[in-house]
């Protein structure tokens, strides 16, 4: 169902796409056979989205985005422009004996990776196959995700490492490179109010405050 979303002349929907209400689809964009984008999302530009990925509501993939077959990206996302996942840990283009192609197709060898709902992932990122992306965690631009990242943290480099914890909102609770985890502290968001309880690398919404 495609006739509540805006799509632009140049994309390519394949048959068995599914676009939800509101959703806008930009210019050069490709969307593979099976692919379900939910409602009020923003595909931009020149962006590909492979066999059967699952997109929730409220998502923004910015221009030049590449998103392979096994990946599913949860409500209210953010995908800056130029990233790339990926789902194969040893990719081979050929056989063993490079007399044939491998198949393109998903296989048993397709890892699959999830990005939680509110996270958001900066510009040229990497990210490698078989992870989950917390929930309003943050990559930072640029960076090599290689290891799953926990709900609310922000990661920066290659390979990315975890540097602080950052609100719903984006802002940065605290910036750190370490861990106890035997210590319990309380965050309050300087920008927006919310608060959160930290136990050792997990990070947990409080309340809101009034």
């Amino acid at each position: 169902m495609i006739a509540a979303a805006t799509v632009h002349s140049t994309a390519i929907i394949e048959d068995g796409v599914t676009l939800g209400f509101g959703t806008s689809v930009w210019d050069n964009v490709h969307i593979r056979h099976g692919a379900s984008i939910g409602d009020e999302c923003i595909i931009g530009e020149k962006t590909y989205i492979a066999y059967d990925v699952r997109i929730g509501n409220r998502v923004k993939l910015n221009a030049n985005v590449y998103v392979c077959a096994g990946v599913t990206i949860e409500d209210g996302v953010m995908i800056s422009a130029g990233t790339v996942f990926t789902n194969d840990r040893f990719p081979r283009a050929a056989t063993n004996d490079l007399s044939a192609l491998r198949p393109s197709e998903p296989d048993d060898r397709t890892l699959e990776t999830r990005v939680s709902a509110g996270a958001t992932i900066g510009a040229n990122a990497t990210i490698g196959p078989g992870l989950v992306i917390g929930r309003y965690a943050m990559v930072g631009m640029g960076s090599v995700v290689t290891k799953s990242i926990p709900d609310h943290h922000l990661v920066i480099g290659n390979p990315a490492r975890s540097v602080g914890m950052v609100c719903r909102c984006g802002e940065l609770l605290v910036r750190s490179a370490s861990f106890d985890e035997n210590l319990v502290v309380g965050l309050r968001c300087a920008a927006c109010a919310d608060r959160y309880t930290v136990v050792g690398k997990d990070v947990s919404y409080s309340a809101q405050s009034l």
